[in-house]
């Protein structure tokens, strides 16, 4: 379906950002891109969207290939009508228009009208509470339906591949369960294959099929979620537990100098 193969970012002809990026998404899956800020993540998810050429970034090696189609140098709204959609961080929405409206938003490249509809109530299916507020002015939702939106506002684009940018971002611990709750059903349910960047490595690896961890733009672990759920690294360093499963404390965090094994 998706093959990141071998890429190299730079922005603004200068900043090398990512350094050798390879991935894959097959059709059904969901795939998670963990790793700290900074590590590259959004970008990733930004050179396959075509985001990237909104911020004076380009893909100057590899390619990106979207079911056999090289996609890397399209424009945003091509790579839209070819069945992939970003859900960008921090929950950006048209504030002064109401949930409804915002979530038709999503469907704006689309013909099918009737189509259209079917997934409006599918999105309220999946999250009823924006039924009860569509008609409520997006700017006053709280941070919990907000982040219900814009994944709604994607699903109004009927993606094959949905790209998801830090949904756990700012949320309280019960509404992360039930907004990956939510994502592992529209995968099963729907078929939609999804790429999703999280730094919540817990929430993540829960619902996932298969994980890249990244560092400093570049993949630096990979692996079925059960086998980097066991790895001694990612429950130390993502998980925060120690090799005997105690919760790290890291209020000497400045004397840590342990070097990462992936690294070493």
């Amino acid at each position: 379906m998706l093959a990141i193969n071998n890429i190299e970012v730079v922005y603004s002809d200068v900043i090398l950002v990512l350094r050798g990026i390879s991935l894959r998404v097959e059709e059904g899956q969901i795939i998670a891109i963990l790793g700290a800020n900074g590590a590259g993540k959004t970008t990733t998810l930004k050179a396959v969207s075509g985001l990237l050429r909104t911020e004076l970034g380009e893909v100057q090696r590899g390619s990106i290939e979207f079911n056999g189609t090289r996609i890397d140098g399209w424009s945003p709204e091509e790579i839209v009508r070819l069945g992939i959609v970003q859900v960008i961080e921090g929950r950006r929405l048209f504030t002064h228009l109401t949930t409804e409206e915002n979530l038709l938003v999503g469907a704006l490249v689309r013909k099918d009208r009737a189509a259209v509809q079917r997934d409006l109530e599918m999105v309220y299916h999946y999250f009823p509470r924006l039924k009860d507020l569509r008609r409520k002015v997006s700017g006053y939702l709280s941070g919990g339906e907000q982040q219900m939106l814009v994944i709604g506002r994607g699903l109004m684009g009927h993606p094959s591949l949905m790209l998801l940018d830090e949904p756990s971002l700012g949320l309280a611990p019960l509404l992360v369960n039930e907004i990956f709750e939510v994502v592992r059903r529209i995968n099963a349910e729907e078929g939609t294959s999804i790429l999703l960047v999280e730094q919540n490595a817990r929430a993540a690896l829960d619902v996932v099929d298969y994980g890249y961890v990244m560092e400093n733009g570049r993949v630096v672990l990979d692996g079925p979620a059960e086998a980097l759920r066991e790895n001694e690294d990612i429950k130390e360093f993502y998980l925060g537990l120690t090799s005997v499963g105690k919760r790290r404390s890291y209020r000497e965090v400045k004397h840590y100098k342990r070097r990462k094994r992936w690294l070493g």
